[in-house]
């Protein structure tokens, strides 16, 4: 129905129902193209006409909430079709999903839930990238979590464990920058060190977003800061300056802003995408001179 056209520049951003109507009558130019989570989809209904109208000006990207990749059980072969159908109809350039679980047996859960770093689970989530690369036919990205604690069963750090993923299946990466930002702050990492490790060559896409502080207890009843990962605000200045360290090191890269609840108007969210254009001409410039 539609070509696999790429994007007309590298910035984009979250396709939300609240902003339908804004990017029909708008149309911006300079907002390469949208990402879809594709579950909102399945059932058909209004929200499909809207997409349906929307990539026939845009180029989009799918990026999943529901595969459940790192699960002890594979990829629901239903959810798989649907996906394969949907992509079939809309033709996006490239399809995505987390390092996460969120299904075991019947159960399905509204979250992204971490995740041991273990031999054992570098295994699962193989399997798993496997079988929905083999099935949807096409590779597909992996995105780094947020997460809220860690499990003393941890043997790898993060960016090892996607280093190994990519190795082995042959998957690309969508690196979360925000996320990443969250987690040095709640386990205590550098967040530059993280971004020094992770192997940027199969990074072929970047989030941006917003979180929230939140204050709570520790174990000794002590009030400390947890950063939750949101997507309810506008990019944090510490943020930007870590995707401008990125940058500098990986080049321009596809890049997206995520913003899932107290939607803002449609203009701010395009202003905080162009902020994102500016970074990467910035470092483009810096790279000619």
């Amino acid at each position: 129905m539609f070509d696999k056209k790429r994007p007309t520049s590298f910035t984009g951003v979250g396709l939300r129902y609240k902003h339908y109507t804004d990017i029909l009558d708008e149309q911006p130019q300079d907002i390469g193209w949208l990402e879809v989570h594709p579950e909102n989809y399945f059932g058909g209904g209004p929200s499909l006409y809207h997409l349906t109208k929307i990539r026939e000006l845009y180029p989009m990207s799918f990026h999943g909430v529901g595969l459940s990749l790192g699960s002890d059980q594979e990829p629901c072969r239903r959810y798989l079709q649907k996906l394969k159908d949907l992509i079939g109809r809309f033709e996006p350039f490239q399809f995505s999903e987390h390092v996460s679980w969120s299904a075991s047996g019947n159960a399905h859960l509204n979250d992204l839930l971490p995740l041991p770093y273990t031999p054992e689970t570098l295994d699962r989530l193989c399997r798993n990238i496997e079988i929905t690369q083999d099935f949807l036919g096409q590779t597909i990205l992996v995105e780094n979590p947020s997460t809220y604690f860690q499990f003393k069963e941890d043997v790898m750090r993060e960016p090892e464990l996607l280093n190994a993923l990519v190795k082995r299946t042959g998957c690309q990466l969508l690196l979360d920058v925000n996320n990443i930002f969250v987690q040095s702050h709640n386990h205590h990492f550098n967040p530059y060190a993280y971004i020094d490790e992770v192997n940027l060559g199969p990074v072929q896409e970047i989030h941006l977003a917003g979180h929230t502080e939140r204050l709570i207890q520790d174990d000794n009843n002590k009030e400390m800061t947890l950063l939750v990962d949101t997507h309810n605000r506008p990019v944090r200045q510490e943020v930007w300056d870590l995707y401008a360290y990125t940058i500098n090191r990986k080049g321009s890269v596809l890049t997206m802003i995520e913003w899932d609840q107290d939607f803002p108007t449609f203009k701010e969210l395009c202003d905080e995408s162009r902020r994102a254009g500016k970074i990467m001409e910035q470092v483009s410039q810096k790279d000619v001179a």
